[in-house]
């Protein structure tokens, strides 16, 4: 299966503490691991990796309880999806910091320069947060 789908290295047939030997190898190797699970004897490999995906559905409650992402219909193509949701998600919370930290600056700027008043600050604080909210909520609207 490995070879129809492109992947060098595969590695089957593993007990829970060999999975998780490794994982702990690729990791020790500089490697970030990504692990899909289902079952009980996947929990300590989730956990393990860096970013531990548990199949929802089927799964039991300790390899979700461990995983940073839980896919719910147990479809291993909604990891792509996954993927590309958290992509958009960072790039946005960049942009919201950038814009935060500029306009503080200029209103620390002009405040300092007795231009901005102590209440103009604050509404360009509350502001700022009311821009961070909307630019999030574009999250929901995205076609993944």
């Amino acid at each position: 299966m490995a070879k129809a789908v492109g992947i060098d290295e595969a590695y089957g047939d593993l007990l829970p503490e060999g999975k998780v030997e490794k994982v702990q190898q690729l990791k020790d190797a500089g490697k970030h691991i990504a692990f899909v699970g289902d079952g009980v004897n996947d929990a300590p490999v989730v956990a393990l990796a860096d970013a531990g995906i548990a199949m929802g559905g089927l799964g039991s409650d300790a390899t979700i309880e461990t995983a940073d992402i839980v896919i719910q219909n147990d479809q291993p193509s909604k990891i792509v999806t996954a993927i590309k949701i958290g992509k958009i998600t960072r790039s946005i919370v960049w942009q919201n910091i950038t814009i935060a930290m500029v306009i503080k600056v200029i209103v620390l700027i002009l405040g300092a320069g007795g231009i901005a008043t102590l209440w103009e600050a604050v509404i360009a604080d509350v502001g700022v947060a009311l821009l961070a909210i909307l630019n999030a909520v574009r999250i929901q609207r995205m076609k993944v």
